[in-house]
């Protein structure tokens, strides 16, 4: 299955089972090209929040004009922050931002109970290093591409530079298929 992607300097198309590293700066421009990202030739998307609530991701997606409809999105702030929290069939929770396990059966569930195009965005992967640790980040990480693999879906996964050290970003590279790079003033350079 092809995918298009409509964010500049990437290919027009990528197959299922791309992962996507976006290495930023700040979280400022990120949201533009993550919405980009899900709302363009998509069935149904999950977004894993470790960094924002799941208000704060609805609040995105409506600010963004992106159809709500296809969203589901595994929150797992709330619940370690003692948040007040509804659950309904689009909103989920996991106990903390460091249970990599309940975050990859989540996103497991997901894939498998839709068809059609799937995408995936985790914003972000450094806040679960933050967590969890670096190790296990890069674990979770690759866990996740397989499971896209398997099930022929796509992935955004979010990385800022600042707070990692250059070994750490370059471990992060090497596992994706494509990056784009996103600058300070929210210019894009792709690599795929």
């Amino acid at each position: 299955m092809e995918y298009t992607l409509e964010i500049d300097g990437t290919p027009e198309t990528v197959p299922g089972g791309t992962g996507v590293l976006l290495l930023h700066p700040s979280t400022g421009e990120t949201d533009r090209i993550d919405t980009e990202f899900l709302k363009t030739d998509t069935d149904h998307f999950l977004v894993v929040s470790t960094r924002t609530t799941a208000r704060e991701v609805k609040q995105k997606l409506e600010y963004y004009d992106v159809d709500e409809d296809r969203a589901e999105i595994l929150d797992t702030l709330s619940i370690e922050h003692g948040y007040s929290r509804r659950k309904s069939d689009t909103v989920h929770y996991v106990a903390a931002p460091d249970d990599i396990d309940g975050i990859v059966e989540h996103i497991d569930g997901f894939l498998k109970a839709h068809d059609g195009k799937l995408r995936l965005s985790f914003d972000s992967v450094t806040e679960l290093a933050y967590y969890a640790g670096d190790e296990a980040a890069l674990e979770a990480v690759e866990r996740i591409l397989d499971l896209l693999e398997e099930y022929d879906a796509i992935g955004l996964f979010h990385v800022s530079e600042e707070p990692h050290d250059e070994e750490l970003v370059e471990q992060f590279r090497e596992r994706f298929d494509g990056v784009i790079d996103l600058d300070e003033d929210g210019s894009v350079d792709a690599e795929f």
